[in-house]
């Protein structure tokens, strides 16, 4: 074996599964987890935790993988996530851990996620029950948002004994895991394992409840609470401000993937249909555009991303757009829609695009797009998505002026994750706009030590 090669994953052929919701990538098997895994070096000073942001024990829990102790492999994982088959699939290994593994300066850095994913499949595929809690200590602390921060220090209190219940305003949980990453990237049966684990561990779910609407903070403090943890999301989607977007036709990525995802839009059995268009153009190039037009062209669609940057520049994973292109769907770098055009009847049919170039770094750091005046052209197009990033739900806040918010409606905390509202703790999206899912784990796992302090001290 080489050491510094990694062992290639299969994956579903680019044209059939172009066609069909079915996951993507298959995995390792047993043989080509234990292979992989052993190329990990077990360095003693492991560099590739200072990149997880959940600090997991990487060389641990992979070294038992090498061993065939794959039960072991999971137990360990469980110590640091409650996402652990989540975070296996649609973390941004590439720039946190792997980033960071020895490996990697002379070949392939050792395939962390993919080995992650190896081992929480294994304990699912095996009902193996890997989360434990300690015995109650009778206290009851409420987190709002069943997405990946609340997911997380729920996970986190009901190991320290506190009796949690979640309140989600969609009739499941999940948060952006079930309503806006696709199937083909994270099935449904994943997300509702790792659910199920935390229900086994004494986690209550209250779905179907929009807190700041149907119940308050104070309710919440009435039945007994005595702390409180938001992690409402980044649900508020953001336009760009051009004629047109009013127009029959054009979405906003979170409902094109919302309707797609939890209501099973793309599935003719169910009754909660989609309009999807001949010709779609996606304006973004994160991982939401991508996930956007991926469905968008499993629908059937021929889709073109329209982005005002360079390849070089998106800010989506390698293996999105590495997949995207793979499946068929076109890309326009430095172009930017300046209109949408609408037919009498009020529906799409094109986008006037102005070509762009690159100037000086702007503060992302990312060079800054200059129009290119006089050069516009026509992009005939029936449906715009738009996924150009959200800001945070802003329902709770508006509700509870006490609780102090940002310009960009984030939460305001301290470093223990704690409010303006001594008892009312936040995290994840709901903070810092829309991130990724690890980095709303471990600001979850942040807050969830924040809480235990201050309820010890209380």
């Amino acid at each position: 074996m080489d050491r510094f090669t990694r062992v290639p994953v299969r994956e579903q052929d680019p044209d059939v599964r172009n066609k069909n919701f079915e996951e993507v990538c298959y995995g390792y098997n047993e043989e080509e987890a234990k292979a992989e895994a052993a190329r990990c070096l077990n360095c003693k000073k492991p560099q590739c935790r200072t990149g997880c942001p959940v600090n997991i024990d990487i060389p641990r829990f992979i070294s038992h993988i090498a061993d065939g102790d794959f039960e072991d492999a999971a137990s360990a994982l469980s110590e640091y996530t409650a996402l652990p088959a989540v975070c296996g699939r649609v973390c941004p290994q590439e720039s946190q851990c792997e980033k960071y593994c020895v490996l990697g300066n002379k070949g392939d850095s050792v395939s962390i996620g993919k080995l992650e994913r190896f081992a929480a499949d294994y304990a699912r595929e095996n009902n193996i029950k890997t989360l434990k809690a300690a015995p109650s200590n009778g206290r009851k602390v409420a987190v709002i948002g069943a997405g990946p921060a609340g997911i997380t220090v729920a996970g986190e209190m009901a190991k320290l004994g506190y009796n949690v219940t979640v309140f989600e305003s969609l009739q499941e949980a999940g948060g952006v895991l079930v309503y806006g990453i696709p199937e083909f990237r994270l099935p449904d049966a994943v997300v509702a394992s790792e659910v199920a684990n935390l229900k086994e561990i004494g986690v209550t779910f209250e779905t179907n409840t929009i807190v700041g609407r149907t119940l308050t903070l104070e309710d919440i403090r009435e039945e007994g609470f005595e702390a409180i943890f938001i992690g409402s999301g980044a649900g508020l989607p953001r336009f760009l401000g051009i004629p047109g977007e009013n127009l029959n036709g054009v979405f906003s990525a979170n409902e094109f993937l919302t309707r797609c995802n939890l209501m099973k839009a793309f599935n003719p059995d169910y009754d909660t249909p989609i309009i999807g268009g001949h010709k779609t153009a996606i304006i973004g190039g994160g991982n939401v555009a991508m996930d956007a037009a991926r469905v968008a062209k499993r629908l059937g669609s021929d889709v073109t991303v329209v982005y005002r940057r360079t390849q070089e520049e998106l800010p989506a994973r390698e293996e999105e757009v590495h997949h995207a292109m793979e499946e068929g769907i076109k890309f326009h770098f430095l172009s930017n829609p300046v209109s949408i055009i609408g037919d009498e009847e009020g529906w799409v049919s094109g986008m006037v695009v102005r070509p762009m170039e690159l100037g000086e770094p702007d503060e992302s750091g990312r060079r800054r797009p200059i129009p290119i005046e006089g050069q516009d052209y026509n992009l005939e197009v029936d449906t715009v998505i738009m996924a150009l990033g959200t800001n945070p739900n802003p329902l709770i806040t508006s509700t509870n002026p006490d609780i102090e918010t940002n310009k960009w409606l984030g939460i305001v905390i301290n470093e223990d994750g704690q409010t303006s509202a001594e008892d009312v703790f936040a995290g994840g999206d709901a903070v810092t706009g829309a991130a990724t899912v690890i980095l709303a784990m471990g600001a979850g796992k942040a807050a969830a030590e924040g809480m235990h302090k201050y309820l010890q001290n209380k």
